[in-house]
């Protein structure tokens, strides 16, 4: 089974990151993916990577599951045109596969969701978000989604009630797992 980790979010709950992030997430499993979310929850709990607070202990749940992943989705919102701080430390977190037998993402279909209230925003960070994953020999998905983000974006249960947000989301789901069975066809081959 193809296997993706979501992860990203923010400090608020239910914020319209993390609601991209499993729309994106669902669409993957329905595409027949087994996936595990790492949420805002999950990532502001993360104390700053290597910093006085840390061990190995830490993260070491989301480690594992990236290191038996085919590929990843990861949300992130624009703060001050760049990435939060709590998803580039959960990055972070990824530098425990350096010395993996496949390092970081390498191998790995990553889409990517970039969140902020303008576009401007939204797409230096979708920008950046991918600067990232090439440092980490990861596989961005042709399509990267930017979304605008609103009050009344997503209705109370998660649905999202724009057409051209859903569509992007809708389609990275779908890339990341296409491109996360192409790289496992290919290791199977090697």
């Amino acid at each position: 089974m193809t296997k993706i980790v979501a992860l990203g979010g923010t400090v608020n709950p239910g914020s319209s990151t993390e609601q991209a992030l499993r729309l994106a997430a669902a669409i993957a499993a329905g595409e027949g993916a087994e996936v595990q979310v790492f949420g805002g929850e999950y990532l502001t709990a993360l104390p700053h990577y290597l910093g006085p607070q840390h061990d190995a202990s830490q993260g070491a749940e989301m480690v594992a599951a990236v290191r038996e992943a085919d590929g990843l989705l990861i949300a992130a919102p624009g703060y001050h045109g760049t990435i939060s701080g709590v998803v580039k430390n959960a990055l972070d977190y990824l530098e425990d596969l350096a010395r993996d037998e496949r390092p970081y993402l390498d191998g790995r279909a990553v889409g990517l969701i970039a969140t902020a209230f303008g576009d401007q925003a939204s797409m230096s960070t979708l920008l950046t978000m991918r600067a990232i994953t090439h440092a980490l020999r990861g596989w961005p998905t042709p399509m990267g989604a930017t979304i605008r983000t609103y009050h009344g974006l997503f209705s109370p249960d998660g649905e999202c009630l724009d057409e051209r947000a859903r569509g992007q989301l809708e389609l990275v789901g779908k890339q990341v797992v296409l491109g996360a069975r192409s790289f496992a066809a290919g290791r199977d081959l090697a």
